[in-house]
């Protein structure tokens, strides 16, 4: 019983600081655009591609 004194306090702050950094990361913008990165990713653009053809 005496854990619970020391667990439930730390529990609730662990909590809070969890939904105060998804907040942060909410107002910075981190989850604006999450479809444009993964799309990003299928785009062939270093032109190694076009560098092969030509020679």
């Amino acid at each position: 019983m005496e854990a619970m004194y020391l667990l439930i306090p730390l529990s609730v702050i662990l909590i809070v600081l969890a939904v105060c950094v998804f907040f942060a990361m909410s107002d910075s913008g981190q989850f604006d655009d999450l479809k444009g990165p993964a799309l990003r990713v299928l785009h062939d653009d270093d032109g190694f591609s076009e560098e092969r053809k030509l020679h």
